[in-house]
């Protein structure tokens, strides 16, 4: 099972349903939306570093959770979603045991949300994860205005404001990782709620106020709508920033990635080299050294074919061989920010609540938690060049010592043939 193409596959599948299927009215759940939930759970799934099959529970679902939605089926979008998830995973010749876990992922998204493990967990924060981003107001917007056309029912900007704040202050994240991540800006998005609520209900006292003002002064209707008209027309003249974060993440999200791929490739070859000399190795012990005493000329070819197989398998472990550290920082480390709280070499030795606290601090500090990242990601680079650099010495060794064992046997059968 191809885990990476299954993945890709499904990418493929839903991009083509949403194309197939257009649906104006979709101006949230649409394809933008589930790309930035495929991101979010690529994300969170890196950080808590998923084995193979688990990394295809969490991205198949996080495709298919909301294509319930193109079938018209907005209320029971979850359970549409993860049936048309099993029929796709049937095609992909998936595993029952992995169809099941997809479609349980789906369904936790249903509100509200009840996730029972790490992979429904990470699921459902990444379908909320623009509550603690700052795309938060815009996928707001899109989310009242989509929410109007499904149920046919225009929602004033105070009650809209009053029922997203209700439910932003009542939610909760499931893992460690965006509850300390999106925990500033999720506050941030929480007290804009509150200011714009405020404003929205400054507002209606203001026009009440001026409806009574208007009857005792004898003012017609018409001046009266005109007044709130006016004032309702009035631009927002909040700018759009840059955000050059999003760039940033995706950047540290894809560099960590080829990384971690490019680790598991050079394990794979090592792993090759290892296997392969193995065998010849066997094979010379078992049925070579015992014709020896009776061919002394291959003595030296075989030695030399051994010696080949022996020095590669040693350069191939090491490039495998794992180096951990004590495992342990200090306060004082933190403080001085001169520890990488990302590489688990770093943290093994120390219990929940110090890493907790370590965790939490460098959180606090976007020059800290940037500085991090890039020291893990250096950390991962010099440990890839290791990995290489003895890789192409236990390709070199093999390649020229087979070369030279195999010209050894010739010259030892032709030249110095063994005489009766």
């Amino acid at each position: 099972m191809q885990i990476g193409s299954i993945i890709e596959a499904a990418g493929q599948y839903v991009k083509a349903q949403y194309q197939q299927h257009p649906h104006p009215d979709l101006v949230y759940h649409n394809l933008e939306h589930t790309q930035q939930v495929v991101q979010a759970a690529e994300q969170i799934a890196i950080h808590y570093r998923l084995q193979e099959q688990d990394l295809l529970v969490v991205m198949v679902a996080a495709w298919f959770h909301d294509m319930g939605y193109l079938m018209g089926n907005a209320r029971e979008h979850e359970e549409k979603g993860a049936a048309v998830a099993r029929e796709f995973l049937q095609q992909q010749q998936v595993p029952e045991a992995v169809q099941q876990q997809v479609a349980g992922c789906i369904m936790a998204t249903k509100m509200p949300q009840s996730p029972h493990n790490l992979l429904e967990e990470i699921v459902c924060d990444a379908d909320l994860f623009h509550l603690g981003s700052k795309h938060y107001k815009e996928r707001s917007k899109l989310m009242r205005q989509e929410a109007a056309t499904t149920f046919g029912k225009e929602l004033t900007s105070a009650t809209w404001a009053e029922t997203s704040l209700l439910f932003l202050e009542n939610h909760e994240y499931f893992t460690d990782y965006c509850r300390v991540l999106l925990k500033q800006q999720k506050a941030e998005n929480i007290k804009w709620l509150k200011r714009k609520l405020e404003k929205k209900q400054e507002e209606a006292g203001l026009a009440a106020a001026q409806a009574a003002t208007l009857a005792k002064t004898g003012k017609t209707r018409s001046e009266k709508v005109k007044a709130e008209k006016t004032k309702e027309e009035k631009p927002d003249k909040e700018k759009k920033q840059k955000r050059p974060e999003r760039g940033v993440e995706t950047m540290f999200r894809t560099t960590s990635t080829n990384h971690i791929r490019l680790s598991s490739m050079a394990d794979s070859k090592a792993h090759i080299m290892i296997s392969t000399n193995a065998i010849i190795i066997s094979i010379l012990l078992s049925v070579l050294l015992r014709k020896l005493e009776d061919n002394p000329n291959l003595i030296l070819p075989s030695f030399l074919l051994l010696a080949t197989s022996v020095v590669t398998i040693i350069y191939s472990v090491l490039a495998t061989r794992p180096n951990v550290t004590n495992g342990r920082f200090t306060r004082d480390d933190i403080e001085r920010k001169t520890t990488n709280l990302l590489f688990f070499g770093n943290f093994h030795g120390m219990t929940l609540d110090e890493y907790r606290w370590g965790m939490t601090e460098m959180m606090k500090d976007a020059n800290f938690l940037y500085g991090s990242m890039i020291q893990d990601i250096y950390h991962l680079g010099v440990v890839l060049g290791h990995k290489y650099r003895l890789l192409r010495i236990a390709y070199n060794i093999f390649m020229f010592g087979l070369i030279i064992s195999v010209l050894a046997f010739i010259i030892a059968v032709v030249f110095f043939p063994v005489k009766d």
